[in-house]
């Protein structure tokens, strides 16, 4: 298994070879290919649907895409003025459409996105057992080798702006489009990186004389980062070719812009080098491929939680995606023996290469995979989705905390309802946002699956054609049995309940304040 690093530092030479066309809706695949060809060997290529057709293709050389760029005209001004700014963004149509579209050939086109739930659960009724629902799940909901490619693409796209201002800056993809329990569907984060021209600068120590740039200073990095991606963020909205919907978020902690990146389809989030982001990306890069049995429980837990409004696609007081895979990685640190290995572990197991210490934070790792010793835990994956529920469901939230540097519960810090340490900023909380209501809820529907998994009868399900193990799990428990709910999880919304009644009562306070106030 390659490094992440060399994964990554792989797809983006790719993705710098690759150029995407819009096709017309009739086309002879095999005459697109023969007329790219003259301009150099064509690698690989795929179709996809995205508001049409358009197809992906990817040369073997670099120049070949120069050499396709001069053959490419400007589009005709005659209904609006356009900025020349000559993309890998391509336009094919038909010289004689009637003609030509006769000779139409069938095109195989790649998913750019899950199937719905509803379709899902009836694909897991036919499966064999939960451990076979869990793989097919995770088979349908994963990125695919196309559609990590398109991510990459997009990067690359960007990149060519940026390079515009910063001849050495690259853009890459960070989080689930890299971690490998990315999502079909997901978003696009990534982020503008300085890093080589900091290589540059340590390999010019030689000679007589100190020699450096002169550049413009200004007093704090975080300005820095404000200006860069406020031009950044125009010239895509300028001039980007299908960057629609571009949004500064300047003042955010981590400064951002958001956009839409029409041609790929992605929703994208670019910020400036976030180091530490890019090490929880390798971290569970390296769970994730150590052992198949934790990306096929991410999934299915994931998938569980959308269902039952556990999570949620925009911010708020629920529990993010990040959090409750790292909740599974720890949950399969405290297995017995262990299926992956903590953090502090894989600090050991680091040579010179890995050292890295950030901001004054140490966040040293090995990355090579062959030094990590593979676990003897045989346990089924469906198996240990039902201890994960059984787990949480038990889990003393009040007093402890989830620490997967250490690999075991340790107490809370402070008095949020969950706390999840950050692997590498170990002041901070990386759940702070959840509210006891939702931590509650979790509980809840953890107790219930885990009772679902243990008392259901497969066989009598199946003859009365009725959803069983992962798929009866997938549907929203109040429709199917809301009195056994009641009865099962009896006493655990009280404190819910009682802290909404609190929070009324705070606010009825505060009005009746304000109104004898005035």
């Amino acid at each position: 298994k390659k490094t992440f690093t060399e994964v990554q530092t792989e797809r983006s030479e790719q993705a710098e070879r690759t150029v995407l066309i819009k096709c017309p809706p009739k086309l002879n695949e095999k005459k697109l290919l023969q007329y790219l060809s003259t301009h150099g060997n064509i690698k690989s290529h795929f179709f996809f649907e995205n508001r049409g057709i358009h197809a992906l293709i990817e040369f073997s050389e670099k120049n070949s895409i120069a050499s396709l760029q001069d053959a490419i005209e400007i589009p005709s001004a005659a209904e609006h003025h356009v900025v020349p700014f000559k993309s890998r963004l391509f336009t094919f149509t038909l010289k004689n459409p009637v003609r030509q579209a006769a000779e139409e050939t069938p095109l195989h086109l790649s998913p750019q996105s899950h199937i719905p739930v509803k379709e899902l659960i009836h694909k897991l009724c036919l499966a064999d057992s939960v451990s076979s629902q869990m793989y097919i799940l995770l088979n349908e909901y994963q990125l695919t080798e196309e559609n990590i490619r398109l991510r990459f693409l997009a990067c690359s796209l960007v990149r060519d702006f940026a390079r515009a201002y910063f001849p050495d800056s690259t853009v890459k993809p960070f989080g689930s489009s890299v971690n490998t329990f990315g999502k079909l569907g997901c978003d696009v984060d990534m982020f503008l990186d300085f890093r080589v021209t900091e290589k540059h600068a340590t390999a010019m120590k030689k000679g007589p004389f100190e020699m450096e740039y002169q550049m413009k200073k200004l007093p704090s990095e975080r300005l820095a980062t404000q200006k860069i991606l406020s031009v950044i963020g125009d010239c895509l909205d300028n001039f980007g070719p299908g960057c629609t919907g571009v949004q500064k978020i300047l003042n955010a902690r981590c400064p951002l812009v958001k956009f839409s990146h029409q041609p790929t389809g992605f929703q994208c989030d670019l910020s400036v080098s976030n180091s530490i982001a890019i090490k929880s990306s390798e971290l569970l890069y390296i769970y994730g491929s150590l052992d198949p049995r934790v990306r096929a429980l991410v999934f299915s837990v994931r998938c569980w939680a959308r269902v039952h409004g556990l999570t949620n696609s925009v911010p708020g007081t629920w529990i993010t995606n990040f959090s409750l895979t790292m909740m599974v990685m720890f949950f399969l640190q405290k297995r017995s023996p262990p299926i992956i290995p903590t953090l502090d572990q894989l600090k050991e197991l680091a040579d010179q290469k890995d050292k890295l210490v950030i901001g004054g934070r140490d966040c040293s790792f090995v990355s090579d995979l062959r030094k990590i010793k593979l676990t003897k835990n045989t346990e089924t994956v469906d198996v240990l989705l039902g201890e994960f529920f059984e787990y949480f469901g038990n889990f003393d939230f009040r007093k402890n905390s989830i620490n997967l540097r250490k690999g075991k519960e340790v107490n809370k810090p402070e008095s949020s309802p969950l706390y999840i340490w950050n692997p590498f900023e170990q002041d901070l909380n990386i759940s702070k946002n959840v509210n006891q209501p939702q931590l509650e809820k979790f509980v809840a529907m953890a107790r219930e699956s885990a009772w679902i998994l243990q008392k259901e009868d497969k066989a009598q399900r199946m003859i009365n054609k009725e959803p069983w193990g992962l798929a009866a799990l997938l549907i929203p428990f109040g429709k199917s049995n809301p009195s056994k709910m009641k009865n099962r999880v009896k006493g655990i919304g009280s404190e819910t309940i009682r802290s909404l009644l609190d929070s009324l009562k705070l606010n009825n306070a505060s009005s009746i304040q304000k109104a004898v106030g005035k």
